[in-house]
């Protein structure tokens, strides 16, 4: 959805449920006015064929309040075969995971893209131009359950192709992705009020789980056993907020370094404009630079991630600031949109930007879209110690203690990855100095499978430590989550 700001959304508003996804769980023909397609890349199965057959039911599986979809049988649901036929796009998982990160394999089955309907037209896959945009895997060899996800920044519905989807389908899950609703550095201008971008992502998320468990079960004749949500960053604060405001759709989550919103902080708005005034600083040398690194520090940025900084100076911190101030206060710099790049500290100026002297619709904004930490079904955590994006001691940390504040630590894990950062393709840059957060991820998966199907409780929050004399292929293939210092 695209509306100017100020304008009233036209799909939603807060606290009323969406339309389309009263229909999610009903199993029903999709709408007369929706576009429906069916394409074989591998010999399909007859529509009488059981439901363990080889895309079994393609014709009859229907994504409830999809616009358009469009089924297709493939031989390869993993990126091993979806990247050559054209069902995935690699630019979109690019930079998320090592190069080294092993591709499962040997996983037919049926896939449908699609989106719901939306005004907005940031995401232009399939030529669509159109946001809302999905995708759904349902293997031929199903164990059950269904997982979905949420990308990390402001990607695609692909983006988690590679981190999540080719291990979760080689497992036998099926498996759902949002585009949140809007995609890009500009998709600030989606909604009619600041915070209305990132509120939509929650929705959207929502709305694909109501209508993926409908589509499970008319694949595979029955709903799904378990319902589990996970994604990273972006993805990781989907999770957070869906547990704590549907967990009626889910069984439990994995929280993988999810970003922080609170009305009263601390958020990305209160560390990263520290970090553009005092980087410049530092990094320039001198009688100065000593006391910049200080105050880069008592920002969150942890002593011991100097070795990353320049990078993300130059690649996240003044980006990630301006976009996401523009989404939550647009009017601080007046008519310019996304303030200026790598400006001096001025008045206007992002570097120079203090969210506790804003108005206070600026922290109204922000509580729309807050989390509070009353998840309602069990949830693990898992973030790096080096994570110089989102600092590990300005959002996970806080986050589990808000999770105990709210009497909910039962239901939560919390599992801090020593040597872990942001984005696991730095591992390659600094493969002597960070460790790759996949297959911690892959870990807490499992803890929480056993927590949810054995009773298994996972081992107590605790800072998991880089193993002793590991190498790259320890580290990229193991992740214990007992190990601590």
């Amino acid at each position: 959805m695209r509306h100017a700001r100020g304008s009233a959304p036209r799909f939603w508003s807060r606290g009323a449920p969406a339309a389309l996804a009263l229909t999610a769980l009903v199993l029903t023909s999709s709408p007369a006015t929706a576009t429906t397609t069916a394409t074989t890349a591998a010999p399909a199965a007859s529509a009488s064929a059981g439901a363990d057959s080889h895309c079994a039911r393609l014709d009859r599986v229907r994504v409830p309040g999809a616009e358009r979809q469009r089924a297709a049988c493939l031989a390869e649901l993993t990126t091993a075969g979806t990247a050559a036929s054209g069902h995935t796009d690699p630019a979109d998982w690019a930079g998320l995971t090592p190069k080294d990160l092993a591709v499962p394999s040997g996983v037919p089955g049926i896939q449908i893209d699609g989106y719901f309907p939306d005004s907005s037209t940031t995401n232009t896959n399939h030529g669509w131009n159109h946001d809302a945009q999905f995708v759904l895997r349902l293997p031929d060899r199903w164990n059950g359950g269904l997982v979905v996800a949420g990308t990390p920044g402001n990607r695609e519905q692909y983006a988690n192709d590679r981190a999540i989807a080719d291990w979760v389908l080689a497992r036998g899950y099926a498996y759902a992705a949002t585009d949140k609703g809007n995609t890009g550095l500009a998709f600030h201008r989606d909604g009619g009020a600041p915070g209305d971008a990132i509120a939509e992502w929650n929705h959207r998320l929502t709305q694909l789980t109501r209508a993926a468990r409908a589509a499970v079960a008319r694949r595979y004749l029955r709903p799904p056993s378990r319902t589990l949500v996970t994604g990273m960053s972006n993805g990781g604060y989907l999770v957070r907020w869906q547990l704590e405001n549907h967990p009626e759709l889910y069984d439990g989550g994995v929280d993988w370094e999810g970003t922080l919103w609170r009305a009263d902080g601390p958020t990305l708005l209160h560390f990263l404009p520290q970090a553009l005034r005092a980087y410049p600083r530092y990094a320039a040398g001198g009688p100065d630079a000593e006391r910049a690194r200080a105050a880069l520090h008592t920002a969150g940025f942890p002593a011991g991630s100097e070795f990353l900084w320049p990078y993300h100076h130059q690649v996240y911190w003044d980006l990630t600031q301006r976009i996401y101030r523009e989404e939550l206060d647009p009017g601080y710099d007046g008519a310019t949109e996304a303030g200026t790049p790598y400006c001096a500290p001025t008045p206007g100026c992002d570097a120079d930007y203090d969210y506790a002297a804003r108005p206070d619709e600026v922290r109204r904004a922000v509580a729309g879209i807050a989390l509070t930490g009353r998840i309602g079904k069990p949830l693990i955590t898992l973030h790096g110690t080096l994570d110089v994006l989102l600092p590990i001691g300005r959002d996970s940390d806080v986050y589990a203690r808000m999770v105990d504040d709210a009497g909910r630590g039962r239901l939560h894990r919390y599992y801090r990855i020593e040597d872990g950062t942001h984005a696991d393709a730095l591992v390659d840059a600094f493969p002597d100095r960070l460790r790759p957060l996949t297959p911690c991820h892959r870990s807490a998966f499992t803890a929480l499978e056993d927590w949810l199907a054995r009773g298994h409780r996972p081992p107590a929050s605790r800072t998991v430590a880089r193993p002793a004399g590991a190498d790259a292929v320890d580290l990229l293939t193991s992740c214990p989550l007992s190990g601590r210092r």
